[in-house]
């Protein structure tokens, strides 16, 4: 192929990757477990997770996050791993009926001392975030795309569109014209 079709390919792909605006720069690797220990404090993170709760009070909202780790647009992903919870409270009014539980968020903040609170009956230490950026990611859909590196996770089947062999998909991913593009991504249902 030739290096200008390959431009073509690979900056559509490579704008697809960067976080969105307010979300960028360079932060320490500080973690939800460092910051219970107190370190870190007064330092830029870049923390996202799901929503626990959203609380609105004195001219500042807090939200509750479950933290979760990010993939390379800043987006949690969706795994079942956790560092632990976190408290983001920033200036302004968000509305706790959008801002929902079980909602994707990623924050930008500097981390202040971190304070007690409760997780159900349990004694728990909170991170706190004074948030400079809140940024709630779009619900997920059952259809969005899930990711194999090596291609489809089955080897043989019937699905839309008729039987496959080897990696399935429609007949331009059998016949090799999808491949390396996505690493094999599939539809989710």
């Amino acid at each position: 192929m030739r290096p200008w079709r390959w431009l073509a390919v690979v900056l559509p792909l490579a704008a697809c990757v960067h976080p969105p605006a307010r979300l960028e720069g360079t932060f320490p690797p500080i973690t939800v477990a460092d910051a219970q220990q107190r370190e870190g404090v007064g330092e830029r993170v870049r923390w996202g997770g799901e929503l626990v709760s959203t609380t609105p009070g004195g001219g500042n909202i807090c939200f509750e996050v479950v933290s979760m780790p990010l993939d390379a647009r800043a987006r949690p992903r969706s795994v079942d791993e956790s560092s632990g919870r976190f408290i983001a409270c920033a200036p302004g009014f968000f509305d706790p009926a959008i801002y929902a539980p079980r909602r994707d968020v990623t924050v930008v903040g500097t981390l202040e001392p971190a304070e007690p609170g409760k997780v159900g009956d349990a004694d728990y230490t909170f991170p706190r975030l004074r948030a400079d950026a809140v940024y709630l990611w779009p619900k997920r859909e059952p259809g969005d795309l899930a990711y194999y590196p090596y291609g489809y996770p089955y080897g043989w089947g019937w699905g839309r569109g008729g039987p496959w062999w080897g990696w399935g998909g429609p007949w331009w991913w059998r016949w090799g014209l999808g491949w390396g593009l996505d690493g094999g991504a599939i539809r989710v249902r």
